[in-house]
């Protein structure tokens, strides 16, 4: 059959060169007689695919050698406990609270230290990114924020800056956007929107923060521990890590992550523009804060919301239905969502409106 335009927020799509290239290898990866899936973490054949899939993260992002970086399991979910387990020195920390996942964030390192939710839009219905200024504690080991609202669709525009490290949750737009890498304490990602498949976390740490562990933190969730054994005190996600490597030279190859930075923003315009001329869909998200990765709209009517997605994945445009916790739809447009996928979305959506 077809491939479809896959719209869905994570897993999300895969480049389909990346994908055709892990089926070429997939029972014998050079010749290895071998998959990489079968294969020893410790042998030298996996180590250099390790190594070739950090030295190509480390280029896209221009990471300096003062930063390690980990590639481990458990997502980023598990991230939301191993931040505070690994910073803690005051037992405080502050947050910013810009959606769903940010919550969950703060949620979970309350676990573990004082928290101050240092400002929030939840009362909004997370459709705007709070203003933080002025309201950064003195004493905080570290601040947390999430880049980009998955559910709701917003971004944050600028960084904030205080005195405590910067801890971001860049799940779902790690490497859509030129980031100075230099800015963060910590870096962290989910792998299944923008690096590869699920089941792995990307951690990029700077080294001066190492050493502040928890006694009670998990030895699997020890960045100190974990940078000083490659990521592999057990075994790491190998097939994750090397169609994350797989991802990352597709990507140099269309030039970049500022190169993909300018189709994105191609990519969100177009699909905004229509919406902002449309009498029948309507974005919830603010302006000044709308996500390029994330696009929520609704019609108002839950009925027509239903419909449409349901007439859209006929027209092979698939995993359009929004989160439970807000219905309507989304449009997540990744790295690898190509221009003609955002194309045929605003196509349907005018031949939609015109019928309704």
């Amino acid at each position: 059959m077809n491939r479809v335009y896959n719209y869905s927020p994570g897993p999300s799509m895969l480049p389909l060169s990346v994908l055709e290239r892990a089926q070429k290898e997939l029972t014998s990866f050079g010749d290895t007689g071998m998959s990489v899936m079968e294969m020893s973490h410790r042998s030298k054949t996996y180590l250099a695919i390790y190594d070739q899939a950090e030295q190509g993260l480390r280029n896209l992002m221009h990471i300096p050698d003062t930063y390690a970086v980990l590639f481990l399991q458990g997502g980023a979910t598990e991230q939301f406990s191993a931040v505070p387990l690994n910073l803690l020195q005051s037992g405080k920390a502050d947050y910013i609270d810009s959606g769903n996942f940010a919550h969950l964030a703060a949620a979970e390192a309350a676990r573990y230290l004082s928290v101050t939710t240092v400002a929030t839009s939840r009362e909004a219905t997370y459709t705007y990114i709070p203003d933080w200024k002025g309201k950064l504690s003195a004493d905080a080991d570290y601040l947390h924020i999430t880049t980009n609202n998955t559910i709701y669709g917003t971004r944050f525009t600028e960084l904030p800056e205080g005195p405590a490290p910067l801890v971001a949750d860049m799940s779902s737009n790690i490497l859509s956007e030129v980031y100075d890498v230099n800015k963060f304490g910590v870096i962290y990602a989910g792998a299944q929107k923008n690096i590869g498949p699920s089941g792995l976390a990307v951690i990029i740490v700077r080294k001066d923060l190492f050493g502040r562990a928890s006694k009670a933190c998990p030895k699997l969730m020890n960045w100190t521990s974990q940078a000083e054994n490659q990521s592999m005190i057990n075994t790491p996600n190998t097939y994750g890590i090397y169609m994350a490597g797989l991802c990352f030279e597709w990507l140099q190859g269309l030039g970049g992550v500022a190169a993909v930075e300018k189709i994105n923003i191609e990519k969100a315009q177009m699909l905004y523009d229509f919406l902002d001329e449309s009498k029948l869909f309507s974005s919830p998200a603010q302006n000044a804060y709308r996500s390029r990765m994330n696009i929520t709209f609704v019609t108002g009517s839950d009925e027509l919301d239903d419909a449409f997605v349901k007439e859209a994945a006929k027209a092979g445009l698939v995993n359009l239905k929004g989160h439970r916790n807000v219905g309507g739809m989304r449009a997540s447009i990744y790295n690898a969502m190509p221009v003609e996928g955002v194309q045929a979305l605003v196509s349907f959506m005018k031949d939609f409106e015109a019928k309704h």
